[in-house]
């Protein structure tokens, strides 16, 4: 009875879970088998202990009864010593489930015979001591992970990748936006009222993103994004000016927010970009003019930042994410307006009525959350820097590298060029070789 105690006590309701959906599929029959009777814990306990008592105390009696009590003594020590307490809970310990599942027949009549006292007191404990089937904590489970890499060097399966992952999806609840954004003073952005003239083109192109945020005045008056794709019909000699161009709404998100919201956020394909806001009081004084706009006469200068502060709710989704920048409406009688060249946007009407009041800090994208969750930096083609916090620059002599083993057209495709081509790139380069 002792190596059954030792074995199915030792069986946790969380482990038995665990076998039943990862195991083999003995392990999963042994499993399905024991858990109904794991699960009365106190009322299995205290059966398995009354029927244990009694099988120690009968034993030295039936044998006083046939031998001297000396002989009596010797032989009930030696019997409950090895065969009910050494070897059954060295045996069990070891092969419990097995073991268990295969005497879970016996247990389940020893139930039922000591029903009448193991049931009151079982039932009696569960109220004073509770159920003890608590889960892993957060903790718990990435020194689990971390016990069972190969690293560790115990065994375990986990590489390294597989391991640092895990981690870092532990970890990315308790981050938020400000830890894993860029600096708005280390980000390039272009003001509203730039053209898009040779030098602004090339910036672009030089940096390598695929959007742009847009500011107003000043780089922390975050008022859209611009989708680089969308430059694709913009001719550089007509210099058109930024405000001309489709520029689309960024969402805001407050600096404490976790990164697994702002996740789930990016994956409903609104944006990939979002501006993160340091959080303060909310404005209350807000002034509604003539033509029934609600304006905030105070924090007038960031309005039109703030157009898209919070992050997209379910109504705006439904509607236009394209800000359309016009010259503003003569018909407005406020003058902070009009210091703003007049620019406006299609969801001012829609705007919230209560604005958050609180600055750009700096910029996050779903590039950033992936970093956080790998906890490595994705670094590209075009990246300057690959921490942008600690300013490590990307080895120039990494990039001159890739460069130089880059597999020329002619490789590719396995072709020569044809005589008369050969000959007038030949005649192409002494032409610029003379000049």
């Amino acid at each position: 009875m002792s190596g059954l105690t030792l074995g199915l006590m030792s069986l946790g309701l969380v482990d038995l879970e665990i076998l039943q959906r990862s195991g083999t599929l003995t392990e999963k029959v042994f499993a399905a088998a024991i858990l109904p009777v794991v699960q009365k814990q106190h009322q299995l306990l205290v059966t398995l202990l009354l029927c244990n008592a009694c099988a120690m105390e009968a034993l030295p009696i039936c044998l006083d009864k046939i031998f001297t009590p000396l002989i009596a003594v010797v032989l009930s020590v030696t019997f409950v010593l090895a065969f009910g307490e050494i070897i059954p809970q060295a045996v069990c310990s070891r092969y419990g489930l097995y073991v268990g599942a295969n005497f879970v027949w016996l247990v389940r009549i020893l139930m039922v015979i000591c029903y009448p006292i193991a049931y009151p007191i079982g039932k009696a404990l569960d109220v004073i001591l509770g159920h003890s089937d608590s889960l892993f904590r957060r903790a718990q489970l990435k020194a689990l992970v971390s016990i069972h890499s190969q690293e560790a060097g115990k065994g375990g399966e986990l590489t390294h990748d597989e391991t640092t992952i895990i981690s870092g999806a532990l970890d990315l609840t308790e981050k938020t936006a400000e830890e894993a954004m860029t600096p708005i003073e280390s980000t390039f952005s272009l003001d509203v009222r730039s053209k898009l003239d040779w030098e602004a083109i090339g910036k672009i192109l030089a940096r390598g993103h695929s959007r742009v945020p847009i500011y107003s005045e000043s780089p922390k008056n975050i008022i859209g994004l611009l989708l680089v794709k969308n430059l694709l019909t913009v001719r550089p000699e007509t210099e058109t000016p930024v405000s001309a161009v489709s520029i689309r709404r960024m969402p805001r998100v407050p600096s404490d927010m976790p990164l697994y919201d702002i996740l789930n956020e990016f994956q409903q394909g609104s944006s990939h970009m979002a501006a993160v806001v340091k959080v303060k009081d909310k404005t209350k004084s807000l002034q509604s003019t003539t033509d029934g706009e609600v304006f905030d006469e105070n924090k007038f200068g960031n309005f039109i930042s703030k157009l898209s502060t919070p992050l997209l709710t379910k109504q705006d989704k439904s509607e236009n994410f394209v800000i359309e920048v016009e010259k503003a409406s003569r018909n407005t009688s406020n003058k902070k307006t009009q210091l703003l060249n007049g620019i406006a946007t299609n969801s001012l009407l829609s705007a919230p009525e209560e604005i958050e009041d609180g600055e750009v800090i700096g910029i996050i994208t779903l590039e950033d959350v992936f970093e956080e969750l790998l906890q490595e930096e994705i670094v590209d083609e075009t990246d300057e820097y690959v921490d942008v916090h600690r300013k490590i620059r990307v080895a120039a002599a990494a990039a001159a590298s890739s460069v130089a083993r880059a597999p020329s057209t002619r490789r590719l495709t396995g072709q020569r060029p044809a005589a008369g081509q050969g000959r007038q790139v030949q005649g192409q380069t002494k032409k610029r070789s003379g000049g």
